[in-house]
Parts: structure tokens; sequence; C-alpha cells
């Protein structure tokens, strides 16, 4: 069975956009990965599991057009090279298989489909922090 885990939004300035989801919803910071280009920030509460992923591309100074500030929904799968070819053989037209990894270490497996609608979905292995 499938979990949902995050949903993610592109921010430009890291400290309002916290400052915002810890006043207006109680989020805190579960984990922060810095990279050379970008920073990603979960933020997440007591009441669940679920997170908001702020991603803050480093360098952008112009404001996001939501038309383009690309976002996803993830859920986390017990074994996603199943699940892969599943969605495969239902005709869903998954992406190929990624492994992201930050200094050599694997940060996660996964792949990305699109619903009807083209809106983005990724399907994370259950791993580390994607559990």
């Amino acid at each position: 069975m499938a979990k949902a885990i995050h949903s993610m939004i592109r921010v430009l300035e890291e400290k309002r956009s916290i400052d915002f989801y810890r006043t207006a919803f109680g989020l805190e910071i579960a984990d922060r990965l810095d990279f050379e280009t970008f920073t990603l920030v979960y933020l997440r509460n007591v009441e669940a599991d679920f997170e908001v992923e702020l991603t803050i591309n480093k360098g952008r100074t112009d404001p996001y057009d939501l038309g383009d500030g690309y976002g996803h929904i993830a859920f986390c799968v017990d074994d996603l090279d199943t699940e892969h070819a599943r969605f495969k053989a239902s005709d869903l037209a998954p992406r190929d298989i990624v492994e992201f990894k930050n200094e050599g270490q694997l940060i996660a497996r996964f792949f990305f489909v699109a619903d009807p609608d083209g809106y983005k979905i990724e399907v994370l292995q259950r791993h580390g922090r994607y559990t």
C-alpha cells in the first residue's frame, strides 16, 4: 500500500517560508539538506508524518510564476522495482527509476509519473527518511 509522504513547493526566502508555516500550521524543521545549487527543508508537525518540502534554489531572485513553479506529491512504497513494473503494465507511463545521491550516499530511489491532468507524482523506495 502506498503512503503519501510530502508535497514540494519552491520558495524564494527560506526563513520567511519557515516562519509562515510554523505560524500558520505549527510545522517545524524535520530535516534540512543543503546542496550546491539548492536547499531542501522538510517541515512537519506532531500531528502527522506528511511533510511540506521547501525547495530554495540558490541565486533565484525573481518570484515564481505558479504556472511554472514545479511541485509534486510523493508516495513511498516497499518495492520500487515491482511498483515501477506494475505502473508500466497498467499503461501509466512511469518515467525511469532515478537514484539521488549526496556526497556518494544514497538519499533516494524514485520515479515520477503524471496523472491524467499532468500533475507530477513522485514514487519513492522506502529508505532512510522516506519510510
